[in-house]
């Protein structure tokens, strides 16, 4: 049947294959691409309409408001990305939202670079489109973190690998350096793809002749250099982004083989659906696999010891250390796979089944925007989410009222829940910034005097009691403070959602002109008596306050 499609082809199928005859001429690839980010945005607006967006996304943009060559959680990539996005487009959810499908389009246009030194027309398209059935380049994609910046950063550095190896040239080996530079600044998991570069190279049977060479020896002078800044950051600043992702070394031997199964399951899962396609497409001819295998190319033969090494490494990492190993830290390397499958089959595949593909990954994409999306905002605006998203801009645009009613000044400064201070911060007119040093995220230390004496407010969920209880503690800090309780709702369409109670403390700063009695009286209207407790407190603390030994804090 699909030999006889592809003979004399239905008229529905014309305009597809004209697409996949525009494969090598250069425009096939882009359209589709452009296609699957545009859809895939929309889907992000639609499904979070009423919602704001990821905690881990408003963290990176937050990371990048101040430039370093190191961050105290989290290596410095994420951060610079967010920060140049936002210097060109608004500051908007939408916009943010297209920064994340842009990064997983990026991705797929640097893994079509690596399958066309492989194959050529309908094929490259195929290898997308299996990708495209998988999660990662949608929905783990849409939150922008350290772990999908390097979607885009893993096929880019083998790409330049294999060129590198290939021509064992100088230039190929600066780029392999500096892209592998970049990963690692991405995410020091990017460690584990060093290393199987290292690990291919060594098995590869030409590694006599890519070591002879310079090289190797290029890529390692070149990437330690471009990492040198970060490198010198970490030893001057006690390596605190590299103790965070060792904290995740604290299991042992037997939780770590329950990792590990969760961790293969896990990318098993991923690429289940892609892989059901293509039991489909290759039929009866899956029994040519081991041939196929054996006669695997010079190039897909360094890519596939690549592929194993960014699996095997991982696990007996785990193993003999006892880390966590969640598989959303590996999807950005399931494109090695999906690569060698479809790449190194002899026979040649028909159109009439990348039509079908095609035609299937368009209706997915489209019952995702039309009825997914809608479906999900609907149920979320009366259902909400665990870090309450729902009410991100509601809650920042209350704070900042208050606060002007308080201070008549910009708000420059929130603390308290992490996802409430990071939306705050991006959502509020006057993005005040996160005011709790990334060293002491989770200890929650008390602020600097210096910091309430510039003025500084904190918000958390009602209920949330370790950081009710920190607010306590904050109170009992400073000289004055004003602490209040209001109530928002979600809301879809201006459908009415979910409420849910916010507590926030504002210390005005000391330049202000509010002072306890006026502050008394702006809040006079209050509809809690605890709104005056702060003023009624606030002498009467003061001088125990200030025999407190001060601990490292905001």
């Amino acid at each position: 049947m699909a030999e006889r499609s592809d003979r004399a082809p239905a008229r529905w199928r014309r305009p597809f294959l004209r697409w996949l005859d525009g494969v090598e001429t250069g425009w096939a690839v882009p359209l589709l691409i452009v296609c699957f980010v545009a859809l895939w945005t929309i889907y992000l607006a639609v499904a979070y309409a009423g919602s704001g967006l990821h905690p881990d996304t408003l963290e990176a943009w937050t990371l990048g408001r101040r430039f370093a060559w190191g961050y105290h959680k989290h290596p410095p990539l994420m951060g610079w990305v967010t920060a140049v996005w936002t210097a060109v487009f608004p500051l908007s959810d939408w916009s943010l939202q297209l920064m994340a499908m842009a990064n997983a389009g990026l991705a797929l246009f640097f893994v079509d670079w690596i399958a066309r030194q492989f194959v050529t027309g309908h094929k490259r398209i195929l290898v997308l489109l299996l990708l495209m059935l998988t999660p990662a380049y949608q929905f783990h994609a849409q939150r922008f973190n350290a772990n999908t910046v390097l979607l885009a950063l893993w096929p880019l550095a083998t790409w330049c690998f294999l060129r590198a190896f290939e021509t064992r040239s100088a230039a190929w080996a600066v780029a392999v350096g500096c892209t592998t530079a970049l990963a690692m600044v991405g995410k020091y998991y990017s460690v584990f793809l060093v290393a199987s570069f290292a690990f291919a190279a060594l098995a590869h049977p030409a590694r006599r002749a890519y070591f002879a060479s310079a090289s190797p020896w290029i890529s390692v002078v070149t990437g330690l250099a471009a990492l040198s800044p970060h490198i010198y950051w970490l030893t001057t600043t006690g390596a605190s982004a590299f103790t965070y992702a060792m904290a995740h070394a604290n299991g042992n031997f037997v939780s770590s083989l329950g990792e590990v199964q969760n961790f293969l399951l896990g990318l098993v899962a991923a690429i289940s659906v892609s892989a059901v396609f293509w039991v489909i497409i290759a039929g009866t001819r899956l029994k040519q696999f081991a041939a196929d295998f054996a006669a695997m190319s010079s190039g897909l033969r360094l890519l596939f010891y690549v592929a194993i090494g960014t699996i095997v490494l991982p696990v007996l990492t785990s193993l003999a250390m006892g880390t966590d190993l969640p598989s959303l830290w590996a999807l950005q390397g399931l494109f090695l796979f999906v690569v060698l499958i479809v790449c190194g089959t002899r026979y040649p595949i028909e159109r009439f089944y990348t039509v079908n593909v095609t035609v299937i990954t368009a209706i997915v994409g489209l019952a995702a925007v039309f009825v997914a999306a809608p479906i999900h905002a609907v149920y979320r605006n009366n259902h909400g989410y665990e870090e309450g998203r729902n009410f991100y801009a509601q809650v920042a645009n209350e704070l900042t009222r208050e606060w002007h009613e308080l201070t008549g000044e910009p708000l420059s400064a929130v603390s308290g829940d992490d996802s409430l201070a990071f939306a705050t911060a991006f959502y509020s007119p006057d993005h005040p910034y996160y005011a709790r040093p990334f060293e002491f995220q989770y200890t929650w230390g008390m602020p600097r005097k210096t910091t309430l004496d510039r003025g500084w407010a904190a918000l958390c969920f009602s209920g949330q009691d370790y950081c009710g209880r920190w607010m306590e503690s904050v109170s009992a800090r400073a000289e004055h403070f004003v602490r209040r309780q209001f109530t928002v709702q979600a809301t879809l369409g201006g459908k009415p959602g979910l409420t849910r109670d916010v507590v926030v403390l504002i210390v005005p700063p000391r330049t202000s002109s509010a002072t306890p009695e006026s502050a008394a009286q702006d809040f006079s209207a209050s509809r809690r008596p605890t709104d005056y407790l702060g003023f009624a407190l606030s002498s009467g603390c003061r001088g125990f306050a200030r025999g407190l030994r001060s601990r490292r804090g905001e």
